[in-house]
C-alpha cells in the first residue's frame, strides 16, 4: 500500500518562485546531507542565496561530497542544534535574510525562537501553516491548512488561518479560491463542534468580504469529488472543486497530508505564513524534492 512513486517538485510552483528569486535564506542547523542537497537544488533553481548555520566542518564535508563549492556563501559555525534557531531568528529580525528554512532541528525549537516578541517577526496576523500538495510536475495544487502549527484553533484563529491561506492561494495564481471548511458531515450538529465553527466561518467570510468562495461544513469526499457531491445532492460553489481545505485541527490536517505523501507519492510543500518572514518547516523525513518545493512556496509567499 505504501507508494514507491517518485516525489516530484511541481514546475508551476517553481516557475512562479523563479520570477521572484534569488532570495536570501538561512538554513537552520544545516549539518545534514538532505539540508545541504536541497539548498543546492534551490540555488541551482535560482530561488535562494543561502546562509548556513550549523557545524561548519560537517557542512563543508557534505558540500564536498555532493561536489558543491560553497566558498561564496556564509557559514555560521554553531555545533549545538538548539543554539542555531536563535541565530537564524536574529538574522531575520535584522533583515539579513527573508526566509528561514528548517534543517535538522525540531520544529518547536525553531518556532520558539521565531515567536520571541522582541524580534518583531510577528505582526498583527496569527501565524499558520499551509501545505501546497501536488502529485505530478504540472498538477493543479491542493492547499491544506493548518496541519502543522495551530493544534486546536479557536474560531478567531481559524479566521486568520483562512485569510492566510487565501492570500497564499492568490500568490500562486488562484484568483478566487474555493475554500472547504472541513468537518465529518455536511450538517450543522451541536454534537460536532467543527461543524458549528464551519458554519460561523462561512458566515463571517461573507460578512468580512473575503475574496474567496467559502463554504462549510463539508466532508472531505464532497469537497474534492464532484461525483460524491452530486450523489449526495450537495450544491454549492465549493463542492467537488475545492482549492483550499481548512481542517478543524492539527491531527486531521497532518494525517491527511502524510497519507497523501506515503500512499500517493504526493509532494508536500510546507511553509509557515502570516509573519514578517516565511518559515519552511518540513519534516526531517522529507526528501530533497519536498524541501525544494517548500522553499519555492516560501519565496512565493513573500
Amino acid at each position: 500500500m505504501i507508494s514507491d512513486k517518485e516525489i516530484i517538485c511541481p514546475e508551476n510552483l517553481l516557475n512562479i518562485a523563479k520570477t521572484k528569486g534569488p532570495i536570501k535564506a538561512v538554513i537552520v542547523n544545516a549539518g545534514k546531507k538532505v539540508a545541504v542537497e536541497s539548498a543546492k537544488q534551490a540555488v541551482e533553481a535560482n530561488l535562494i542565496t543561502p546562509i548556513f548555520i550549523g557545524d561548519k566542518p560537517s557542512i563543508l564535508d557534505i558540500a564536498k561530497e555532493i561536489n558543491w563549492d560553497v566558498s561564496n556563501y556564509e557559514i555560521i559555525h554553531e555545533p549545538v542544534e538548539n543554539n542555531t534557531a536563535p541565530i537564524a531568528a536574529k538574522l531575520a529580525s535584522e533583515g539579513k535574510v527573508k526566509i528561514i528554512v528548517k534543517g535538522h532541528i525540531h520544529t518547536d525549537i525553531l518556532m520558539k525562537a521565531v515567536l520571541k516578541r522582541d524580534l518583531n517577526l510577528i505582526g498583527k496576523k496569527r501565524l499558520s501553516h499551509v501545505w501546497h500538495m501536488t502529485l505530478q510536475k504540472n498538477d493543479k495544487p491542493f492547499i491544506i491548512t493548518d496541519g502543522a502549527l495551530n493544534v486546536l484553533p479557536k474560531l478567531e484563529t481559524k479566521m486568520h488561518i483562512l485569510k492566510n491561506a487565501v492570500e497564499f492561494a492568490k500568490r500562486i495564481g488562484i484568483s478566487k479560491p474555493k475554500v472547504s471548511v472541513l468537518s465529518a458531515t455536511e450538517e450543522v450538529l451541536d454534537s460536532m463542534p467543527s461543524s458549528l465553527d464551519a458554519k460561523e466561518l462561512t458566515k463571517r467570510a461573507k460578512e468580512e468580504g473575503i475574496d474567496a468562495d467559502v463554504f462549510g461544513p463539508m466532508a472531505f469526499d464532497n469537497s474534492v469529488s464532484e461525483k460524491a457531491a452530486q450523489i449526495k445532492g450537495i450544491k454549492n460553489s465549493v463542492a467537488g472543486k475545492t482549492d483550499i481545505l481548512l481542517v478543524p485541527n492539527v491531527e486531521s490536517g497532518n494525517g491527511l497530508v502524510k497519507m497523501m505523501i506515503f500512499f500517493m507519492g504526493a509532494c508536500a510543500a510546507g511553509v509557515v505564513v502570516g509573519g514578517k518572514v516565511p518559515v519552511v518547516i518540513t519534516s526531517r523525513a522529507d526528501d530533497t524534492q519536498a524541501r525544494l518545493a517548500s522553499m519555492a512556496a516560501a519565496v512565493v509567499a513573500l
